[in-house]
């Protein structure tokens, strides 16, 4: 009986404890995301070394669009330097070549004329004569000055009839990848997708990077819009390659008490905080803490990561979500409430608390 009485007490001691643990915090249960006890605003670091800027959202500190495009330094020169000009022969361009009045000297080459590897080509009369390098008028000029050396009236008609040489690679989210000729007609960046079957639905046209000769220009058609030009200003070269990224590198991330936690895609014309949260059907009404709403953004050129929140509470702050634009890999996140924090511990115990239940009635 004493022994009996002994365990009794033992197992209600081991309950008030447990109890008591909970109440003053002490308790080791995981009861999910929480934002912690942050500062009201300022500069902080964290316990895994990373400082972070706390700031309420207010109209003073909104980000503004331009440090949101964060528009390539390149991209206003690579426009500048983009221009549109006459085609000029290239290495494997097969040439048609008609002499008027004289069809019979160029009867041998009825199925055209190929530029070898050194940028010439073989033409009866006077032999290995330059074509790489030159427009159309330019090489039908120097062919017509060297034919006067054995004929009265030459006159040569040139035209390229297979653009082999001047080609541009094109992969990533676009119908067709591979690669492409250029001919006499300029080709652009615009017609350059166009050409791969333009950008797959899961495309992203405002994450585009034009390699060209070893440096990297990346390039969005929206951000383009912003500076007040258009990817038909910028004409594709030789050698170029295009890479159409994903929409996947370009998304949102929701936690905690929304409507829908998954991740949100950042559409060509942007995304702002309050399309954010109707994206993710608003605020869980039984569980959310509305108070403080959070945006987490890290960028790893600065040395802190910025963290702001707004009271959602307040319909006047949907004006400010609205003007709130959101970057690329954004964390948005919202507590839940203290009743429902406690209601999840309390489930969490159910378990334990039968098993305290089964060591009383020993």
């Amino acid at each position: 009986m004493i022994l009996s009485k002994t365990r009794q007490s033992l197992s209600i001691t081991v309950a008030l404890t447990f109890i008591i643990g909970l109440t003053t915090g002490c308790t080791s249960i995981n009861t999910g995301l929480q934002a912690g006890d942050l500062p009201p605003s300022g500069v902080f670091q964290a316990d895994n070394g990373i400082q972070f800027d706390i700031q309420p959202l207010s109209l003073a500190n909104l980000p503004s669009k331009q440090i949101i495009s964060r528009p390539d330094n390149n991209i206003s020169q690579l426009i500048r330097s983009s221009s549109r000009l006459d085609y000029r022969i290239a290495q494997a361009d097969v040439l048609s070549i008609t002499l008027v009045g004289y069809p019979d000297i160029t009867a041998a080459g009825s199925t055209g004329y190929p530029v070898d590897q050194q940028g010439f080509i073989q033409f009866p009369l006077i032999g290995r004569i330059k074509a790489s390098g030159m427009s159309v008028p330019q090489f039908t000029a120097n062919l017509s000055s060297q034919l006067q050396r054995y004929l009265k009236y030459p006159d040569p008609q040139v035209k390229v009839t297979d653009y082999r040489g001047n080609k541009f690679f094109i992969d990533g989210e676009v119908s067709k990848p591979g690669q492409f000729s250029i001919a006499d007609t300029p080709v652009s960046l615009y017609s350059a997708i166009s050409m791969a079957g333009g950008a797959t639905p899961t495309g992203d046209s405002n994450s585009i990077v034009l390699n060209r000769n070893g440096v990297s220009y990346n390039i969005g058609l929206q951000t383009l819009r912003e500076m007040g030009s258009s990817a038909n200003q910028i004409y594709i070269k030789d050698g170029d390659s295009i890479h159409v990224n994903s929409q996947s590198r370009n998304k949102i991330y929701v936690l905690g008490e929304f409507g829908k936690v998954e991740p949100v895609s950042i559409q060509e014309q942007g995304l702002s905080l309050a399309q954010v949260l109707g994206e993710s059907n608003g605020l869980n009404s039984n569980t959310a803490d509305a108070a403080k709403v959070y945006v987490v953004r890290d960028n790893t050129d600065y040395p802190m990561t910025n963290i702001y929140y707004v009271d959602m509470r307040s319909i006047t702050s949907f004006s400010l979500a609205n003007r709130f634009e959101m970057l690329p890999n954004d964390i948005v996140y919202v507590d839940p409430t203290g009743l429902t924090r406690w209601n999840r511990v309390i489930s969490s115990l159910l378990p334990s608390s039968s098993a305290i239940r089964s060591v009383s009635g020993l």
